[in-house]
Parts: structure tokens; C-alpha cells; sequence
């Protein structure tokens, strides 16, 4: 009998911990860990700050799920892993394992930038308490109008969902019947709109100066940030952006657990793998998702890759059919996907409309690379929440 734990309960943990449950016979135990009781749908915070999205509404709980499935849950944090001895200490005891898959997410990396994110200056919408206090800022903002900064700052990777908060923004303030007196400024860290860390699509950058311009958007590409105070965004280049209303992605770092794990991690916290998603030391420890060590491209601004949406889902499924694989003494069956060949799959809402993104590989060279406009609503995204929230729900993480 093998004990395969998995710790994260989101996208990469909870999709890695059915999968292996579905594929492994009952003698074999699977228990996720995740300090939250509930599964947030991530993808659809940058809608709760103007009231078009509850939490509540992209809330799973875990625990009906999970033991519906035959998964073990447990309800607890993390403090540290102890390869060597095959054991994850918690805040309440300690769990040992044969097999882990690390699927814990991220840690917020607010610190790097004086005056960035909710204990600063700034808003974010990485968390549902983030979003709900971006709501109250924007309600703020509607009452008293004034100038905006949204963006990424240096070492983002999430850059996708600072371009969706950002259109959302705007065409909320047209239908507040503010725009008039929000004057709007989009910062990124990229070399060029629609570089998203993986070197861009062709038409994407064309397409997002155009909607820059018809949208009259100002941006700054190549955007370092020096530092925030309580009312503009001060650039390393010399440049002053005033604001009453700033949401800035920040960048990530690994799980805090991780840095007290040895070397579990490297010096941000990520998990090195190999391409079948194994540890490059420890063969019995995988990892999915946001918690994966994964370079990003050179740029002029360091920026980080994407890793969120379809790439956890895709890495959590070979990561959990390789444990099966090591569980059932086929090791050397191992599924391989470096990251960069994993497909993209994206549907970003553009403020009430969207732009569906599709391509063979994440990183060039690609075979199939699209930017496909859709101008009249956002209901490919709608659908795609809907459709997630469902599957999830039900414990049918084998779905696409």
C-alpha cells in the first residue's frame, strides 16, 4: 500500500489529488492538505470589485468533494517538509508519505516595492479578500473620480489578469458615467503590449494597441517601479504617475513552507522538476502548477512565466499519472511535458467582451499560435467559469 500526499487545495491540488485517487486502487490512501477549506475559482476575482462577481459565487468547499472521492482532507497549514524522512509537519501534527505532489500555490511578493499592495498603497485581486477590498476602493473611486495606475510591476508573471482587471476597469467606469473624469494608465513590465512572459503572438500586440487607443488608454512598457506613495506610482526611469486608484500585480514566490523544507525548493521557493514533473533530487516528490520552478524568458524588465489556469491543470495530470506509474512499478512509463510545449489555452475578458487565446505550445517555435477577437460579450468566459465550477463540484477533474 502506497500514501500519496498532495499539498494545495486549488487548480494543480486538487485536480492532482482525484486524479490519482481515480487512477489507484482503494489499498492506496491519497490526502490533500490545503489551509483553505474552499476552492476559489481564481480567474474570476477580477470581477468582485465591481459587484459582478460574489466570492461566494466561485466558492467550492473541499471537503464534500474530496471524501465524496475517497481523498482524504485535511484542513491545516503546512509549516514544513521533511524529504529525508518523508514527512509534511503542520500547524495541528505531522503526516508522513511515500509519494508528494506539491501543488501549494504562491506567496505574494508585496515587500519587494515600497508601497505596494493592500498594507501599502495599492489594491490587488491575487486573493478573495484582496478583491473585496479592491471593491471597496472602486466604490471610492466612483463616489470621488480621479486618475488610475493599473498594471504589473517588475518580476510579475500574472501579467494576463492585469490586462483583464484593467478593461474591466475602464468599461466599468463608462457605465458608472465616470470615464470623462478617469484618466487611466496601464504599466507593464513586458518590452511590448501582449508579451504575456511567453514572447508574445502574432497580431497581439497590434490588437492591444488598439484597443489602448480606442479605449484611450495611456501604457508604459518596460515599466520598473521604484517605489509608491499614497498617490503616485514613481517609475526608476524618472516618471511620476498620479493616482487615486492603483492595482498592481506583484510578483510571486514560492509557498512560505517551502524556504523551511531545505532544499525542497530553490531560493524563491519553487519546486525543481524535471520534464515528467519530478523533483531533480528527490524521486518520490512531484510538483503541479504555480509551484513549479520555471525560468522565465529574457526580457529587459524581469518578468516571470505564466504558470496559472490550463498549465496547472496540465501539469497536475502528469505529475499525478507518473506517481500512479512509480506506485505501480512502471517507472519507466513516466509522461513527459516540458513546460514550454504545454498548449495555451486563455479566454481573456477585454470589459465585456473577450479575446480567446490558443496555441500548440506556450513557447515559441509554435505550429498554432491565435489571437482570436470576440467583440460583442464575454460569455466564452462566463461559460468557462460555469463549466469549471461544475466539473469541480463534482470531483470530475479528468475533464479538459
Amino acid at each position: 500500500m502506497a500514501k500519496i500526499a498532495v499539498i494545495g487545495g486549488n487548480f494543480a491540488g486538487i485536480t492532482g489529488a482525484l486524479e490519482a485517487r481515480r487512477k489507484l486502487g482503494p489499498e492506496h490512501d491519497v490526502v490533500l492538505i490545503s489551509r483553505s477549506a474552499n476552492f476559489v475559482y481564481i480567474p474570476s476575482l477580477i470581477w468582485v470589485p465591481f459587484g459582478w462577481r460574489e466570492v461566494k459565487d466561485i466558492t467550492v468547499p473541499l471537503k464534500p468533494v474530496l471524501e465524496k472521492a475517497s481523498v482524504e482532507f485535511v484542513h491545516d497549514e503546512v509549516t514544513r517538509v521533511d524529504p529525508d524522512s518523508n514527512t509534511i509537519y503542520t500547524r495541528e501534527g505531522e503526516i508522513t508519505y511515500d509519494y508528494l505532489l506539491v501543488a501549494s500555490g504562491v506567496s505574494l511578493r508585496f515587500d519587494l516595492i515600497e508601497g505596494l499592495g493592500p498594507d501599502g498603497n495599492t489594491y490587488s485581486i491575487c486573493t478573495p479578500g484582496h478583491a473585496e477590498e479592491a471593491r471597496r476602493g472602486w466604490e471610492k473611486l466612483v463616489q470621488d473620480p480621479g486618475p488610475v495606475v493599473v498594471g504589473a510591476s517588475q518580476g510579475a508573471s500574472c501579467i494576463g489578469a492585469g490586462y483583464e482587471f484593467l478593461f474591466n476597469l475602464e468599461y466599468a467606469a463608462r457605465k458608472g458615467g465616470i470615464r470623462d473624469k478617469v484618466d487611466i494608465t496601464w504599466i507593464t513590465p513586458e518590452p511590448f503590449l501582449g508579451h504575456f512572459g511567453i514572447g508574445g503572438m502574432a497580431g497581439g500586440e497590434a490588437m492591444l494597441k488598439t484597443f489602448m487607443k480606442r479605449f484611450n488608454i495611456n501604457y508604459v512598457a518596460n515599466s520598473e517601479i521604484e517605489t509608491i506613495t499614497g498617490d503616485t506610482v514613481m517609475l526608476k526611469d524618472g516618471r511620476r504617475l498620479p493616482f487615486k486608484y492603483s492595482m498592481i500585480v506583484p510578483p510571486f514566490n514560492g509557498a512560505g513552507f517551502v524556504k523551511s523544507s531545505g532544499d525542497l525548493g530553490d531560493e524563491k521557493g519553487f519546486i525543481p522538476v524535471d520534464v515528467s514533473f519530478r523533483h531533480k533530487k528527490y524521486g518520490n516528490i512531484f510538483a503541479a502548477g504555480l509551484a513549479v520552478a520555471v525560468a522565465g524568458l529574457p526580457t529587459p524588465v524581469p518578468m516571470g512565466m505564466p504558470k496559472t489556469g490550463f498549465p496547472s491543470e496540465k501539469s497536475a495530470k502528469i505529475a499525478a499519472s507518473n506517481i500512479v506509474s512509480l506506485v505501480s512499478g512502471k517507472a519507466g512509463e513516466l509522461k513527459v511535458k516540458p513546460w514550454g510545449k504545454i498548449p495555451g489555452l486563455c479566454v481573456l475578458d477585454a470589459g465585456h467582451k473577450e479575446v480567446v487565446i490558443l496555441s500548440n505550445h506556450l513557447l515559441k517555435p509554435r505550429q498554432l499560435a491565435l489571437m482570436i477577437p470576440i467583440p460583442v460579450a464575454d460569455l466564452g468566459k462566463q461559460m468557462l467559469e460555469k463549466y469549471f465550477l461544475w466539473k469541480t463540484r463534482r470531483g470530475l477533474a479528468y475533464l479538459v
